[in-house]
């Protein structure tokens, strides 16, 4: 496995794994169009990738396993982990098959490095209750919890 920065061509791979991230549970809670057609869902990679956005894709033998990506998004139109206007938010996603096999802390840890590189000083996300994978991955990174959004914490992680 290798790590990579996300590019343009990305853009459709990231909302797949934006639709993979939703429905962590398992369950189709969101669809492909339920993400493209959301004004809110689409805050996070519409037009992707504008400037200042950033992303990581791990790639195993040409195949995509993950990705982490994030904007910052102003407090008019917030994510739902949003902590400030100059604090992106990310998101990230692991396919179902390749959970667990430490793919998604090489891609957090690929992530952040690069964003303390660019001379971020903190980045945030929501995870909802239940995701205790997700959750104990954060924790592990230096993500702590600083706000609550409906039935999802909102974390930070200081760069």
């Amino acid at each position: 496995m290798h790590l990579r920065d996300a590019t343009d061509d990305d853009a459709d791979l990231l909302v797949d794994l934006l639709v993979e991230a939703f429905n962590w549970t398992g369950e189709p809670r969101f669809t492909r169009d339920d993400v493209l057609r959301d004004p809110h869902t689409a805050r996070y990679l519409g037009a992707w990738r504008r400037p200042g956005d950033l992303g990581v894709v791990a790639v195993a033998d040409g195949t995509p396993l993950g990705a982490v990506w994030a904007r910052a998004l102003p407090a008019d139109e917030p994510g739902y982990g949003w902590v400030a206007d100059d604090v992106p938010e990310l998101g990230m996603a692991v396919v179902a098959g390749r959970r667990g096999a430490g793919v998604g802390s090489a891609l957090l840890a690929g992530f952040l490095d690069r964003a303390r590189a660019l001379g971020w000083t903190a980045v945030s996300l929501s995870v909802e209750d239940g995701n205790t994978a997700a959750r104990a991955l954060y924790e592990r990174h230096g993500f702590v919890v600083v706000g609550r959004n409906g039935g999802s914490d909102t974390m930070l992680r200081a760069l």
